[in-house]
């Protein structure tokens, strides 16, 4: 019988409370945030916070989990999937 890699996905979960706090399971990486914007990769896709005064209570990437607060205004899942590879993936593409 030939040997099938199963990939396990890490669960996905977002919970926002009053709009001012976030819990976020399942993030792989955070791109980039301000108080503004936070953009980070999940097992799902590229999730966009957007509101005002955002900051980032806790971040556990061992873990995936991601505490935010602040006035969240928006929640977006971006169609553009996470660029894969390295440096050279990228430039050789």
């Amino acid at each position: 019988m030939p040997y099938e890699e199963k990939k396990i996905q890490a669960a996905h979960h977002i919970i926002l409370e009053e709009r001012e706090q976030l819990a976020v399971s399942g993030v792989e990486e955070v791109e980039s945030f301000d108080e503004n914007t936070i953009i980070m990769y999940t097992c799902r896709g590229t999730l966009v916070v957007k509101g005002e005064g955002l900051h980032i209570e806790k971040l556990s990437l061992d873990g995936g989990d991601l505490k935010v607060e602040g006035e969240i205004d928006a929640l977006t899942y971006e169609d553009t999937g996470r660029e894969r590879g390295g440096l050279f993936a990228r430039l050789f593409r």
